[in-house]
């Protein structure tokens, strides 16, 4: 079985660095409102299972898929419940995700255990409007943590996007020993879904380029 510390850099990135913030301050914790989205109820997926359908198979990097049941914990389909088990305090981040209307989500990774890896985060939520803040809040809480630049909007991204990068040592030494090597973190709100995608690479040019496509495909797959 593949340790989940493997894993636990790019999951970290996403999921376990922000969901103790967001409950920290009410700014994070905020409610939101707001109806489904345009598209047909009926075109939304009404189960986990059904949302892991839509989620990308492959990356252009070539990484090999991790299969799901190999990772501590195990990928895959997730509910509410096992979100806020990220968590040191799992009872108050499940209020916080119920603020934000959360569903259900799915998670899938590529690599090799070591080195190189890329992961997908796609969440449904009740509304656009959960699903944008908690995109938003997720990029502005991991910006913090690793002290880097978060752009919005980025031209190489799909509007609505925003991209965080961390590439030297020198500008935290943690975030680089947590990450594994140079990363690139995305996230993206996309009708009731949030849409996270990072990289691990060799070298940053090479995360920036595997999370754009690996964006514009999953966001591809996703209705609005």
């Amino acid at each position: 079985m593949i340790s989940g510390r493997s894993t636990s850099r790019v999951r970290a990135a996403v999921l376990l660095v922000v969901l103790p913030c967001l409950a920290a301050t009410v700014g994070c914790a905020r409610a939101v409102d707001g109806v489904p989205a345009a598209a047909p109820p009926e075109a939304f997926p009404d189960s986990a299972d059904d949302l892991g359908a839509l989620v990308v198979t492959e990356v252009p990097s070539g990484l090999p898929r991790l299969p799901d049941e190999e990772l501590e914990p195990p990928a895959g389909a997730k509910a509410v419940d096992d979100i806020a088990d990220y968590s040191d305090d799992p009872a108050r981040e499940l209020d916080v995700l119920e603020g934000y209307g959360y569903r259900h989500g799915w998670e899938r990774f590529w690599g090799t255990g070591s080195g190189p890896m890329t992961g997908v985060f796609v969440d449904q939520f009740a509304s656009r409007a959960g699903a944008g803040a908690y995109a938003e809040d997720l990029a502005r809480n991991d910006a913090e943590h690793y002290d880097g630049v978060l752009h919005d909007n980025p031209p190489q991204l799909p509007g609505g996007c925003r991209m965080l990068t961390v590439d030297s040592p020198e500008a935290g030494a943690d975030a680089q020993e947590a990450l594994g090597g140079p990363a690139a973190l995305a996230w993206c709100g996309h009708g009731p879904f949030s849409v996270s995608v990072t990289s691990v690479a060799e070298t940053l040019d090479a995360a920036e380029e595997e999370v754009r496509a690996v964006v514009e495909e999953q966001l591809d797959r996703l209705p609005r």
